[in-house]
């Protein structure tokens, strides 16, 4: 986990490393300070004279401003190293979900993945923070200020090695009471932001069914669940501080009526006044030291837990992988499904797919058709090697999908999914995720084929006009052919459309298909779609059932052989039938 935590640090290695450099100068110089002191003290007493004192002064003054420096030095490369190492954790950890296949994805919620990137790189940075100024500064504190206190205090030293233990193991109950707590409250961190999610995307269902008092009590039950974890763990914390104060105060108490009786009564033979001084010095900085170093004992609780999930991402591997020698071209617009089976992970029930064998030529037009969950989504993923099929073999072009090149496949392969996105930016831009280096005049052909240029041309700013996030500014139907435009931008060799025309109006989509024929004949076209309207003009039409292909023919041959398919074409025109009869 350490390894992997690791690389992201990169330029920010020199940074890390001049970090606890800067800190062990900063710790050296804050130890010789009070035995300057003590010196100084003792000197006094002596009747110096004041040139003495000044001498004393000067050389404090200078070893103050060193440690001043070596500190605000240590702060400033200490802020850069992790904040760099944040960021390059998260660049990596994004970079990582890209390369993920849907079957990677779908082991992560989104909300989860959000958490990770945020929440969880937080606490590592805090605690990377942590380790490399106070984890090295309070043992480096600890060492040098035990070695002086033995050294101007002998035998009284001894009362720290007496506390050190309580403390030690003071910290160790705390740590294993809250270890449990803190794993248990990222997962439901996780719930939290899935729950904020979730009602943000679907706010104008939550307003249209009047629930927002259920989603408010849905949260607050989300957020008062993760509030009464941390408030158990923050309680066992909390008894960390007191039990430290009692150390500290116990030791202050010892040296300085221990401390004093001894000055008394041994007349300084013994024990001077400022060696007594330095003592309390010292005795504070040890004690300090051992409560910073409980803080970043709990830091570091927090932040492994964070990590751990942090790793998950970086090292999980895609399910998808180039091969060694890909196919860097796609021929034609072929389709081929050889016994094809698919399941979406190997603990299902059953297989989304099952005995598939299909075949498509290039430049037809397929209507794909079933009802809810008989896969149609699944078969169409597998083209364009979203998923790869458990059994069996896809071809495109004549080539297994397995042996392209995965980048060059998908551009040959536009898919407009049933759920449509755009991005915040201009019409322009979003249409550019097609073609980025698409000329105007290219993005307007394009809109006109998806029917999308009128609409467009009304607004104020027209091809400038800026769609807000998930183009809420938009309706279902603009974003649809907004969607199409954009994959025909890729002039791919396959076009798959994946109920993608639900929202429009019978016109605006015949207008589509018709467009399609007349305008882009060698792309392979494939239309799923819950309308026979949409697909009954297809060259073929596949009529789907239960994950299998239920029959295959013209719309004529399947009204006579297809009950499905008819059973679905009467429903949907018997309205209008029943209209011509009166």
């Amino acid at each position: 986990m350490l390894k992997q935590l690791a690389k992201s640090i990169r330029e920010y290695k020199k940074s890390s490393l001049a970090t606890p450099i800067l800190v062990s100068g900063e710790v050296v110089l804050e130890c010789i300070i009070p035995f300057i002191i003590a010196n100084l003290v003792n000197e006094i007493k002596a009747g110096c004279s004041i040139g003495t004192i000044a001498y004393y002064g000067i050389i404090l003054v200078v070893m103050a401003a060193l440690s001043l420096t070596f500190g605000a030095l240590a702060g400033s490369a200490c802020a850069t190293a992790s904040c760099g190492f944040a960021r390059n954790l998260r660049k990596d950890m994004f970079y990582r979900i890209q390369t993920y296949s849907f079957e990677n994805i779908d082991k992560f919620s989104t909300s989860s993945l959000v958490t990770r990137l945020t929440t969880d790189v937080t606490n590592v940075q805090n605690a990377y923070m942590m380790i490399i100024r106070t984890a090295i500064r309070c043992p480096l504190m600890l060492l040098f200020a035990f070695i002086m206190a033995f050294v101007m205090g002998g035998k009284m030293a001894v009362i720290f090695l007496l506390v050190v233990p309580v403390l030690g193991f003071g910290l160790f109950w705390v740590i294993r009471k809250t270890m449990p707590l803190f794993k248990r409250v990222f997962k439901k961190y996780d719930a939290l932001n899935n729950s904020v999610q979730e009602n943000i995307q679907g706010m104008r269902v939550v307003k249209s069914y009047v629930r927002e008092d259920f989603e408010k009590k849905k949260f607050g039950a989300a957020a008062q669940d993760v509030c009464a974890d941390f408030t158990r763990a923050e309680r066992i914390l909390a008894l960390n501080n007191p039990l430290m104060q009692f150390c500290i105060y116990a030791v202050m108490v010892f040296v300085l009526s221990f401390g004093s009786y001894t000055v008394i009564t041994s007349q300084g033979l013994q024990l001077d006044v400022g060696q007594m001084s330095a003592l309390l010095t010292y005795s504070f900085q040890i004690l300090s030291s051992l409560m910073m170093v409980s803080m970043v004992f709990v830091m570091i609780t927090m932040a492994s837990e964070s990590a751990k999930r942090i790793v998950e991402v970086l090292q999980e591997e895609s399910a998808l992988h180039n091969p060694k020698a890909p196919v860097t071209d796609v021929v034609d617009g072929s389709i081929d499904f050889d016994n094809v089976s698919f399941q979406y992970s190997k603990g299902a029930e059953r297989m989304a797919l099952s005995g598939i064998n299909l075949h498509i030529h290039s430049g037809e037009t397929i209507g794909i058709i079933g009802g809810t969950g008989s896969s149609k989504s699944s078969l169409i993923q597998l083209i364009s090697r979203l998923y790869d099929a458990t059994e069996g073999t896809v071809r495109v072009g004549g080539v297994d999908v397995r042996e392209y090149d995965l980048e060059v496949l998908r551009n040959q392969v536009a898919v407009v999914l049933q759920k449509n996105v755009l991005f915040s930016g201009t019409i322009k831009e979003n249409l550019r995720w097609g073609d980025q280096n698409a000329t105007d005049e290219q993005l307007v052909e394009a809109c006109k084929l998806a029917q999308a240029d009128d609409f467009i041309r009304q607004f104020p700013k027209g091809y400038d006009t800026y769609i807000e996030q998930g183009g809420t500014n938009v309706s279902g139907g603009q974003k649809q052919r907004l969607c199409i435009a954009r994959a025909l931008l890729k002039k791919p060799k396959i076009l798959i459309l994946d109920d993608s025309t639900s929202a429009v109006d019978t016109r605006t989509d015949a207008l589509i298909r018709k467009a399609f024929r007349e305008y882009i004949p060698e792309t392979t076209k494939l239309i799923i779609a819950q309308r026979t309207a949409s697909v009954q003009d297809a060259d073929r039409i596949i009529v789907m059932d239960g994950g299998a292909v239920s029959a295959v023919g013209t719309h004529e041959e399947l009204l006579q052989t297809s009950p499905i398919y008819r059973e679905v074409y009467t429903s949907q025109n018997k309205a209008g039938d029943d209209n011509e009869q009166e």
